[in-house]
C-alpha cells in the first residue's frame, strides 16, 4: 500500500516539474560566435569598441571575437581562408580582390570610418595662418605603405596641391606601418603621416606637431569597412543584420557621446595608453567626422574612394558600387536602431 501511494505521489510531483518547465521560462538561446579581424588595433574604431564593450553585440546574440591581423593583405588572407567571418579593413582591399577576378567576391556591408585618419606631423608646431603645402617640397617625406589607403589619400592630397610625392618629395615608403612612429622619433624624415594616437603622443613629448589632416583634404570616402565572403553572407543573412544592428547602436552612442564618455568606454582597449591622450584622439576624430554615422556605404564616397585609388596608379580598372557594395542591412539597422 504505501509503495503503491509512493509510487502515484513520485508521478504527481514528476507531472508537476514537467508543467512549471513547460511553462517557464526558455532557455536563452547559445550566441552566435562572430570572429572579426581588425586591420590594426585604432582609436579611429571606437564605435567598434563601444559596441563590443557598452553590451550592444550581446543584446543581438552575438559574440565577439576580436582579433588584430596587422596589414591588410594579412587581414585580406584571413577572411579568404576561412580564418576569420568578417574582415575590419580599408575598402580598396576588396577591389584588390575583386581585380584579381575572385569567384567568391568579398561584400562591403557596413562602413566603419568615412576619412581618412592620418595627420600630418612636422618636428616644429605651425607659426601663424594657414599651412602652405608647397613648404613640403624638396623635403624628407616618412610616408606609409604603397598600395594602402592612408598612402593613397596622402598622395591623393599632395598632388591636389601641385605636389608629386615621387618628384617633389624625397618619400619614404619601405618603413613597416608599426615601426613608423618610432623611425620618425629616431630623427628620419621632416614631416610624416601619423594615425592617432600617435599624432597626438608626439605633441605631448614635444618630438612632433600636428599641422593639417589627411582626412579633411582629401574628403569623405568608406575608409573602413566591415566585409565578409558574398557565401557567408547569402548564409548567415539573420547574423549579418543583428551585427550590423548592434554597430548601428554603437555608432548612434558615439554620436551622442562626449569625448569623456567615448574614452571610459573603449579604454580597456588601450591598456598601454594614457587617458587623456585617448580623450584628445577621440575629440580630434569627432571634430572631423571620421566616426560613420551610420553603416550605409554612400556611392559617392565609393567613388571618390576610386578616385584616390585611380590617383595612386592603383586601380586597373573602377569596380561598380553594387558588384560589391550591399548596403541592405545598414539601411534596415538605420530604420529600426534607436
Amino acid at each position: 500500500m504505501f509503495s503503491k501511494r509512493w509510487g502515484t505521489a513520485l508521478a504527481m510531483v514528476l507531472v508537476m516539474i514537467m508543467m512549471v518547465t513547460a511553462c517557464g521560462p526558455k532557455k536563452a538561446e547559445e550566441a552566435v560566435k562572430v570572429r572579426i579581424g581588425e586591420v590594426t588595433r585604432s582609436l579611429f574604431y571606437a564605435p567598434q569598441y563601444a559596441a563590443i564593450n557598452k553590451g550592444f553585440f550581446k543584446e543581438q546574440g552575438i559574440d565577439i571575437e576580436l582579433t588584430t591581423t596587422p596589414g591588410g593583405d594579412k587581414t585580406m588572407t584571413a577572411l579568404l581562408s576561412g580564418g576569420i567571418d568578417v574582415a575590419l579593413v580599408g575598402s580598396e582591399t576588396s577591389i584588390y580582390v575583386q581585380q584579381q577576378g575572385s569567384g567568391d567576391p568579398v561584400i562591403n556591408f557596413a562602413q566603419l570610418t568615412q576619412t581618412d585618419g592620418t595627420f600630418l606631423v612636422a618636428r616644429k608646431p605651425l607659426s601663424g595662418g594657414k599651412f602652405d603645402w608647397s613648404t613640403l617640397k624638396g623635403s624628407t617625406f616618412l610616408g606609409q605603405r604603397k598600395g594602402g589607403m592612408p598612402q593613397m589619400a596622402g598622395e591623393f592630397t599632395l598632388k591636389k596641391y601641385g605636389i608629386n610625392p615621387q618628384k617633389d618629395l624625397n618619400l619614404i615608403q619601405n618603413i613597416e606601418f608599426a615601426n613608423i612612429a618610432t623611425a620618425y622619433a629616431s630623427g628620419t624624415g621632416e614631416f610624416v603621416q601619423l594615425f592617432e594616437p600617435q599624432a597626438t603622443i608626439f605633441e605631448k613629448q614635444g618630438k612632433g606637431y600636428v599641422i593639417a589632416s589627411f582626412g579633411v583634404e582629401s574628403g569623405k570616402l568608406p575608409y573602413t569597412a566591415f566585409m565578409a565572403k558574398k557565401s557567408y553572407i547569402d548564409k548567415n543573412k539573420e547574423v549579418f543584420q543583428k551585427f550590423t544592428n548592434a554597430l548601428q547602436k554603437g555608432q548612434n552612442w558615439v554620436q551622442a557621446s562626449s569625448a569623456d564618455e567615448i574614452t571610459a568606454a573603449i579604454v580597456s582597449f588601450f591598456p598601454d595608453t594614457d587617458k587623456e591622450i585617448l580623450k584628445g584622439s577621440v575629440q580630434r576624430y569627432k571634430e572631423q567626422g571620421s566616426f560613420a554615422t551610420d553603416g550605409i556605404i554612400d556611392e559617392q564616397e565609393w567613388n571618390n574612394l576610386q578616385n584616390v585609388m585611380e590617383a595612386a596608379g592603383e586601380l586597373k580598372s573602377r569596380v561598380d558600387f553594387k558588384t560589391i557594395v550591399n548596403n541592405q542591412f545598414a539601411e534596415k539597422a538605420k530604420q529600426t536602431v534607436k
